[in-house]
This record gives C-alpha cells, structure tokens and sequence, in this order.
C-alpha cells in the first residue's frame, strides 16, 4: 500500500457539492497528527474545520486558498511513513475512498460549538425540505431548495497557477466521501471530572499530548474556548493571547474597500451570498406575497420583561423583546394552525410541530437556524435556545442540521433602528413576520395622549394558503400579546 495518500474534499452534509478553502492551517513539510484541523472549508452554509484522516507528514496541498473545489476532488496528499526513507515518486499514491481505511470524519462532528456572546441582527433566512428519495434537499436562508447543478470554476493554465507545493494538480475523482455522524460536544468535564471547559477534541488530544491542563487556561477563542495555540503556548511556557471580548465577536471586521485605478470594487459572488441570490430570486416570484402591518403599543411587554428579568430563576438568563415575540408567534400557531403549513402543489400539509426560524446576520451572510419543536418548549427554554442559536450562528458553527426543516420565521429587522419591511417568503413556510424597532411615540391610552413604546410588525404570507382573514387574525393574535402578554396568556392558555 502506498505510503502518499491523497485525501479529497469530504462530503460536508446536507447533499452540498462544494466548498471554497479558506485557509490552510498547515503546510508542505509539516508533520500532523490524526483528526488534526487541517483546512477551514466554507460552504454555501458554514465555515468549518476539516480534520486529518491520517498522521503524518504533508507531501502536497493540491488547492490553494480561495479556491473552489468539488467533493471528491483530492486536496492534500499525506505521507503516512514520514521516518520510512526517500519517496518512490514513481509509486502510485492512494487516493481515500468511503469504504478504504478508517471512515472520514464529518467537518462538522469535530467542530465545538463555538458561541458568540452578543445577539445579532436578523434577516429571513434558510429551511430545508426532504426529498423523494427521503434525504435531506439543502437549502439556504430562507428561499428553498437550489435546483441548478453545482458549477465548477475552471482552472487556470498550469503556468499561470502555481500549486502550494510545487506538485501538479490533481484531477477530480468520482467517488465523494461520506461523513460521520458524531457531533462533538462544545463543552466537556476534564479528565478529572471537574471544571467544564470549552475546547475541541483535536485541542484536547494535544493538550493530552503536552501534559497541558485545560482548565488551567484562559482561552483566546469565543466565549473563552481553548484553540490550539494556547495550548501550545502553555506548553513553551509564553503567555496567552488576550480572550477575545464580546464586543470583538459580535462587531463584524468592518475595513475600508480596496479601489482599483478605475475606482471600483469587484467582490466575486459566492457562497452564501451566492446561494441567497439565487434562492431569493426564485423565491420572490413562486409564491404570491401579502404583507400586512401592524402597530402596537408594546409598553406593557417591556415592562414584563423588567419584572422577568428581576425574578432569581432569570437574573442570568439573556432575554430580549425577541423572547416575547417568538411565544406571541407560537401561542397565536396555536390559534391558527394553518399558518404553520406548506403549499405541495395538489394539497396544503399543516404541521403539529413548531419549528421556528431565527433570522441572523453574520459575517458570510445571512443564515436562519430554527429552534426545533418550538411549541413544546417552556418561556425559559425557550429563551436558552434563541441565545444558543443566534450566539453559535454569529461564531459561525451552526450545523447544516440546525438550518434545515424550518416551518415559521422571524427577522428582527428593529436591531438594525429600522421600523419594518416587507420579508420574502422562506420556500416551504406560509409566513414570517417582521418585527420592527421600539419606539417612544406619542399614543392614545385610556383616552389620553402620552409617550409609549410602540413597534410595527409586518406579516408577510403565502396568498394560496392563507387568506386575508386568517392572515389578519394571526397578526392580531400576536399584536394582542405584545400588547398585554400577562393578560393575553391567562386569557388563551
């Protein structure tokens, strides 16, 4: 058996067909150990951090940074035998296949759910729908299944092109490699049993390696997780990097174009964004929108939330006006159940479980992870898994799981000081409501003009399934609850 072995982009979930390297964190000549990050791979729904197959030393990076490959398609050779003398260059490398060697590793498996600590703003986003083969059809922020086949760009001639590592490029193979489907936890006891720490399994394995204590650190990465330089920076005895403040993750990096001499900018569209348009285009022109608005007085909500917030069980927990929305949103589903539906063509399939789309702004684009069976969940449940959501999907390691089977969305477009808009149907959903910015306005209450918090919702649904009445009922319902949720509850539970 050959001691090179090529390893190929590996299937990254949810049936999608390429992805762009983003950065390399090795190079020709370095030597790696097994499950070791190796690349960061963004696809049309994350970024993530692909692990080693083997250990060893690096022969070859076939790709280079930027570039966008196909699944299957060889990325980086490995020399499994680095102590084994000279390479036969005239020995035939291997090339990993699903059922040779140990399985390949999903991307995702290996990634700790790294978690930003401020909330972000919102925008209508992703959902996914299962196929007729029953599988998983990808689908992203918000606007359905891509239909268009995967394009791969084509290659520069090889003098124009320099390979990474001096070596040639390698075709493309056909067979595509399949993931594991173990996700790792985000935070996990030490050895001992005690403190819990936030690092991934690759970074405890060295820690492991070096002697290192994990819970004798201060982690650099979000929200205090340890990477692996301060491990090895513990390990030589240097002090760690600064931890990166809340204010440093949630702040997106903002920098001053780069002009050419014709003082323009050209961004190649890709990715996310790539994907957005396309869907969204498709989107806006297949089902027939009607958007209805709604102000409210709100100032009983924000009071709520003060009392809420002053009570033991939740001076810990981060709650927003978005908590009361979303239960206002889920309690008038109940109401009205056929909001919560999907249009199939020759029949309308109304869903029993809430799954509940929280828009959220990030640097690569706009995504909408969805808290799975909503409905079920308590007030303060509820409220943990909108700050897990949007926090992880701000850090960039929302799973293509998480952004899958969506049924009801919001888009917080009131973080952004913007009153309301008209949002874009998510293919698959009949609705999803805008919930615009607070404001202190002048307002009739009991009969009198004085200063409330007030806010405009905008509902936007499909006119096949849901007409004006049931539209204007179910934007009723949730303006009612926001207007006096403590009453509202009592009155409808």
């Amino acid at each position: 058996m050959s001691r090179i072995k090529e390893f190929p982009l590996p299937d990254l979930g949810e049936g999608l067909t390429e992805g762009e390297i983003l950065k390399w964190m090795v190079a020709v000549g370095d030597t790696i150990e097994l499950n070791q990050p190796i690349v960061e791979v963004e696809t049309a729904k994350a970024a993530v951090e692909i692990p080693a197959k083997w250990a060893g030393q690096v022969h070859a990076i076939f790709q280079e940074e930027g570039a966008t490959v196909e699944v299957g398609t060889p990325i980086i050779a490995i020399d499994t035998q680095p102590g084994a003398g000279p390479i036969d260059e005239a020995a035939p490398t291997t090339t990993s296949r699903p059922d040779a060697d140990l399985p390949t590793p999903s991307a995702a498996s290996l990634a700790a759910v790294d978690v930003a600590p401020a909330e972000g703003g919102v925008e209508p986003g992703m959902v996914g729908s299962l196929g007729p083969a029953g599988g998983r059809t990808p689908v992203l922020v918000g606007y359905g299944p891509r239909t268009s086949a995967a394009k791969r760009r084509p290659r520069k001639a090889s003098s124009d092109q320099p390979a990474t590592s001096g070596a040639p490029t390698r075709p493309a193979q056909a067979a595509p490699a399949v993931p594991a489907q173990a996700p790792a936890p985000a935070q996990v006891p030490d050895s001992a049993g005690g403190a819990i720490v936030l690092a991934k399994p690759p970074v405890r394995k060295l820690a492991r390696d070096l002697g290192v204590d994990l819970t004798a650190l201060t982690g650099s990465g979000p929200l205090g997780s340890i990477t692996r330089e301060d491990v090895q920076r513990a390990a030589d005895g240097t002090a760690a990097a600064p931890p990166v403040t809340a204010a440093a993750v949630s702040a997106p990096t903002l920098s001053a174009p780069s002009f050419g001499p014709d003082r323009e900018q050209r961004i190649p569209v890709k990715g996310v964004r790539k994907l957005t348009a396309e869907n969204m285009t498709r989107s806006a022109f297949t089902a027939p929108h009607v958007t209805e608005f709604l102000t409210v007085d709100v100032t009983r909500s924000m009071e709520a939330l003060d009392r809420l917030r002053a009570l033991r069980e939740w001076r810990d927990v981060r709650i927003s006006p978005l908590l009361l929305v979303a239960k206002a949103m889920l309690l008038a589903v109940r109401r009205h159940p056929m909001v919560n539906s999907t249009w199939a063509g020759d029949e309308i399939v109304v869903k029993e479980y809430v799954n509940l789309g929280i828009a959220a702004a990030t640097e690569r684009g706009l995504i909408v992870p969805n808290i799975k069976d909503a409905g079920r969940l308590t007030l303060r449940e509820l409220a943990d898994a909108m700050t897990d959501l949007v926090q992880t999907a701000k850090a960039g390691r929302t799973s293509p799981a998480d952004m899958a089977g969506g049924t009801l969305s919001i888009t917080n477009v009131g973080v952004f000081g913007v009153d309301t808009g008209t949002p874009i149907l998510p293919p698959g959903e009949s609705a999803i409501l805008a919930f615009g910015v607070i404001r202190e306005m002048p307002w009739v209450h009991e009969g009198e003009i004085k200063i409330r918090k007030v806010t405009t919702l905008a509902l936007s649904f499909d006119h096949r399934i849901i007409d004006g009445e049931l539209g204007s009922k179910f934007l009723r319902d949730v303006g009612d609850f926001l207007g006096d949720p403590e009453a509202t509850l009592l009155a409808w539970t």
